[in-house]
C-alpha cells in the first residue's frame, strides 16, 4: 500500500463548494467558520451569470475566451462582458475569503471545473460541443491548466497560512467516457473520449500544481465514477456521492485505495431530508464502507474527508449551514467510533 502524506487532518469535514447564497461575505465566514480545519472558497452561482461553475473555470483560461450565447458558454474571439464578469465575481469571492480567512493556518481548499467537464459544457466557436474535438480538448486542458496554476499560486498568497488543496470537479466525466454527451440538436450523441486521452487531459491540470506541492482531489457527484482514471491523473483522493454507489464501484475503488487514494465521502444531505440523520449515524455509514472495501476504518481514518453529497446551490440557506456543521460532527463521531473499536 502506498503511503501519502495528506495536508489534511484525519476524519475531517469541508464542503464540496456552492453555497445556496449571494452574500460572498457571508458565504465565507460560513465556510471558515462552520469548517474551521478545513475551510473552501464559496461557489455562490445564484448570483447569475458568471458565477456558475463554467462560467467560473472559463475565466481562468488563458488565451482563450468565453461568452454566454442563447445555447450556453461558447468560445470567442475576444473577452466580452460575460467573462469579464466571471473574473469580477472570482476576484471578489477571494477578496472574502482572504478576510474572512485572516491568521488562518491549515488546509484551505478552492474548487474548479476539470477539464472533461469544461469541454462538455462549453461550445467551439463555430457551434458543437468542444468536447467533440480532439485539438480543442487539448488548447483548453492546457489553458486551464496554466490558468489553475496561476489561480492557486494566488490564493496560497492571499492566504499564506494556508495549504491549498485543488478540487478538481468532473460532473460529465462519466458521460464524456460513456459517449453520452448530446450533440447540440439533441438527437445524437458525442463520440465517446477513450479512456487514455482522458487521464491525459486531466492529468495536465493536476501536473501543473502538484510540482507547486498542491494535492488535488477530483470530485464527482454522479454515478459510475471512473475511479482508475481518477488515480491514473495522478489526483490524491477522490470526492463521491455514497448514496450512488453501486456493488461494481467497490473493486475499483479498492483497488484504489489500496494504491494510497484517498476517499472523501460525500455522505450528508444536499437537501434537507425529511428526518435529517444523526451524525452518529452517517459515521457508521462511513465505517460500514470502509469495510466493505476491506480496510481498517481506524487506519483510513487519516484519508476520510467528510462532505456533503454533492453541492448545496439547491438547498435552503439554514439546511447549507446545517450540514456543514453535521459534516464536522459526523467526522468526529467517525474519529470517536474508531477509537472505541480499537
Amino acid at each position: 500500500m502506498a503511503l501519502v502524506d495528506f495536508s489534511w487532518g484525519p476524519a475531517t469535514a469541508t464542503g464540496v463548494g456552492s453555497l445556496p447564497l449571494t452574500d460572498r461575505d457571508e458565504a465565507a465566514r460560513i465556510a471558515v467558520g462552520e469548517l474551521p480545519d478545513f475551510p473552501h472558497l464559496p461557489e455562490l452561482p445564484a448570483r447569475g451569470v458568471g458565477a456558475d461553475m463554467i462560467g467560473r473555470a472559463a475565466s481562468l483560461l488563458v488565451d482563450l475566451h468565453v461568452d454566454l450565447q442563447p445555447a450556453g458558454w461558447r468560445l470567442v474571439d475576444r473577452a466580452g462582458a460575460d467573462e469579464r464578469r466571471a473574473a469580477s465575481f472570482l476576484g471578489a469571492d477571494v477578496d472574502a475569503l482572504e478576510i474572512a480567512a485572516y491568521g488562518y493556518q491549515g488546509p484551505l481548499k478552492v474548487q474548479v471545473a476539470g477539464p472533461l467537464t469544461l469541454a462538455a459544457s462549453v461550445e467551439l466557436n463555430r457551434g458543437g460541443a468542444l468536447v467533440s474535438d480532439g485539438g480543442a480538448r487539448r488548447d483548453v486542458a492546457a489553458s486551464l491548466a496554466e490558468g489553475v496554476a496561476d489561480f492557486v499560486a494566488e490564493v496560497a498568497r492571499r492566504v499564506p497560512g494556508a495549504s491549498v488543496v485543488l478540487q478538481l470537479d468532473e460532473p460529465s466525466l462519466p458521460a464524456v467516457l460513456a459517449g453520452s454527451i448530446p450533440t447540440v440538436s439533441g438527437f445524437g450523441r458525442v463520440r465517446a473520449v477513450d479512456t487514455p486521452e482522458a487521464v491525459a487531459l486531466l492529468s495536465s491540470v493536476v501536473t501543473a500544481v502538484s510540482g507547486a506541492g498542491v494535492p488535488v482531489v477530483v470530485h464527482c457527484c454522479a454515478p459510475s465514477v471512473p475511479i482508475g482514471v481518477v488515480r491514473s491523473a495522478g489526483a490524491v483522493a477522490v470526492s463521491l456521492d455514497v448514496g450512488v454507489l453501486g456493488a461494481a464501484d467497490l473493486e475499483p475503488l479498492a483497488e484504489a485505495v489500496d494504491a494510497g487514494l484517498a476517499l472523501w465521502p460525500g455522505i450528508v444531505p444536499s437537501l434537507r431530508p425529511s428526518t435529517p440523520p444523526s451524525d452518529r449515524e452517517l459515521a457508521q455509514r462511513i465505517v460500514g464502507l470502509w469495510r466493505r472495501l476491506d480496510q481498517s476504518p481506524a487506519d483510513m481514518a487519516a484519508r476520510t474527508v467528510v462532505t456533503p453529497s454533492c453541492g448545496l446551490a439547491g438547498a435552503d440557506p439554514d439546511w447549507a449551514r446545517r450540514a456543514y456543521i453535521l459534516a464536522r460532527t459526523t467526522g468526529r463521531a467517525f474519529a470517536d467510533l474508531v477509537t472505541e473499536a480499537s
